[in-house]
């Protein structure tokens, strides 16, 4: 069973403030998008499909791992700059092989982790992703005037985090995620898809280090996580 990696990045990741888009952001010395890259390369996949957007004009500056296909069709979305890159894809996977999808600001993933989840949704028709048990106090809100305010107290204990890498059979996410985009609907990740169309992707534990680097705080905590890693040699 072959297995491959759409990597997303289109977007500019405008909450972080920055000039270029956060995936070219400068990481211990190297762009973010790079240590994601490597990490994955060292996973047990077969290739990679890295979406950009028609313009972009950073992806060329960087030394890409081999194995990577740069796929020049990032949409206005994530679901569909995802779509892109499955479509780039059907030449080369069976309806029934995986395929992952993993966020571009995620560089702290490591091969074990993407091993775990392989191993979790081989056998399992619906996929899975990554994820985390919320561990903190869930409060629901409702707005005043010019505040918010809790207005009851959720119950955690079946609330998850979704991270990626996530996993699913070639074919079932592909009819999801075009059956999503005709319709209009909010998929904000691929798990969203299979969901809306009546799957149940399996919820696989991940790790707090594999973090989004959405704001610049995020920066500091994954050069942090990768320094550590390179200090114990396993980067």
């Amino acid at each position: 069973m072959a297995v491959w990696c759409v990597v997303p990045a289109g977007g500019v990741g405008s909450r972080i403030g920055a000039t270029v888009p956060k995936q070219y952001l400068p990481l211990e010395s190297r762009p973010l998008l790079s240590w994601t890259l490597d990490a994955l390369t060292s996973a047990p996949i077969d290739g990679i499909v890295l979406v950009v957007a028609p313009d972009d004009a950073h992806v060329d500056s960087i030394d890409l791992p081999r194995g990577v296909r740069v796929v020049r069709r990032g949409g206005a979305t994530r679901a569909a700059s995802v779509m892109a890159g499955l479509d780039a894809l059907g030449d080369v996977l069976e309806p029934r092989d995986l395929v992952l999808v993993h966020d571009a600001a995620r560089p702290c993933i490591d091969a074990a982790l993407v091993g775990r989840l392989l191993e979790a949704v081989a056998n399992h028709a619906d996929g899975g992703l990554l994820a985390l048990p919320v561990a903190d106090t869930v409060k629901r809100s409702e707005a005043l005037a010019d505040a918010f305010a809790a207005n009851r107290t959720e119950d955690r204990s079946r609330l998850w985090l979704a991270q990626t890498p996530q996993a699913f059979p070639y074919e079932r996410l592909r009819t999801a995620l075009r059956a999503a985009l005709v319709r209009g609907d909010a998929v904000t990740d691929e798990a969203s898809a299979i969901e809306l169309d009546g799957g149940r992707p399996l919820l696989v534990p991940g790790a707090r280090e594999n973090l989004k680097v959405t704001e610049a705080v995020d920066l500091a905590l994954a050069a942090f996580w990768l320094g550590r890693r390179v200090a114990e040699g396993s980067a």
